[in-house]
């Protein structure tokens, strides 16, 4: 029975599944837990179809919710193999070397520079977060915007970020 319920449904469900997550392994994750989840089960399942998508939809939202927001570390360390070059580097030299100093005003120079190019909301977000260390759910408690939104605009900050610091780096290693 169990067999005969994985082939019937494996191909719809993961269907399902590839319509709304963009990451092969992760929609092959969720199929799997499903199936888990599915023969694991000890209570009777009277609409199994409705059961499956449901497990389905369920797995999907909280592979979704655990999803790790973007940090402050995945827009400057991004080493170059070749060059061997990363930012926190830089944060954790002690030296008084007068280059490290250039290079760390540098730094901090582009990330305020790139931060003002942000709208004010993606600015706010990303700097409430990750530079004050505000969770996500205190600040939706005090701006009314839901956490999903929160995450959005720190997300789009942190591409536009790791572009400009990307820029820099490769202007220092290359020219």
């Amino acid at each position: 029975m169990i067999t005969d319920v994985i082939n019937t449904y494996s191909k719809r469900l993961m269907g399902f599944i590839r319509k709304r997550v963009t990451n092969e392994a992760d929609a092959e994750d969720i199929l799997q837990d499903v199936f888990y989840q599915f023969i694991g089960n000890t209570q009777p399942i009277e609409q199994l179809t409705a059961w499956l998508f449901t497990v389905t939809r369920n797995k999907i939202t909280d592979r979704q919710r655990k999803r790790k927001p973007d940090l402050l570390e995945d827009v400057y360390t991004e080493a170059d193999d070749e060059a061997g070059f990363d930012w926190t580097n830089l944060f954790f030299d002690e030296s008084n070397n007068p280059e490290t100093d250039y290079l760390r005003n540098l730094f901090w120079e582009a990330l305020h520079d790139a931060l003002n190019e942000l709208p004010q909301a993606q600015r706010d977000v990303f700097i409430l977060n990750e530079i004050e260390g505000i969770p996500f759910k205190t600040l939706s408690e005090q701006t009314g915007d839901s956490i999903n939104t929160l995450l959005s605009r720190k997300r789009y900050a942190v591409l536009h970020l790791r572009e400009r610091l990307s820029s820099l780096r490769n202007e220092l290693l290359y020219t």
